[in-house]
């Protein structure tokens, strides 16, 4: 694994057995990168054998899983949750269960180097609580 790999929130409940992980890389947490093997019954041999390859500049988010002996190309974003067992072509976004779509080149998803202000999200979240009250008092009548 090359050492300029970040690992998002310190790579808790990671679970990483990959064949290569290029530069760049950057891995939220719950994370699986590991086999999909299987063993054909009929041909008495092991199929799907090996780990993925994660390519340069690749950004795998929250509770990813990416299996097998599988290619995910350079500068795509896999989403959170997404279950990939596919090669995912450079500059995509994958999502779901094998799904991708090519990535718009004009935003960055999830990780930019210039993260935004831990208070701009505090003072967001808050605004949309005020306003979730509000909304939530005023629909409610007595019991």
């Amino acid at each position: 694994m090359d050492k300029s790999v970040l690992f998002a929130h310190h790579a808790r409940g990671c679970t990483i057995v990959a064949s290569k992980i290029c530069e760049n890389v950057v891995i939220f947490q719950n994370v699986s990168i590991g086999a999909n093997l299987k063993f054909n019954k009929s041909s008495n041999e092991w199929e799907n054998v090996g780990n993925p390859i994660i390519a340069k500049n690749v950004i795998i988010a929250d509770g990813a899983k990416i299996l097998g002996p599988i290619v995910i190309g350079e500068n795509s974003v896999i989403g959170a949750g997404a279950i990939i067992t596919k090669n995912i072509p450079s500059n995509s976004v994958a999502y779901g269960v094998n799904q991708f779509k090519p990535k718009d080149k004009n935003y960055d998803l999830i990780f930019n180097p210039n993260m935004i202000n831990p208070q701009k999200i505090i003072h967001t979240n808050k605004k949309l609580v005020t306003a979730f009250n509000q909304q939530n008092e005023s629909h409610s009548g007595p019991i």
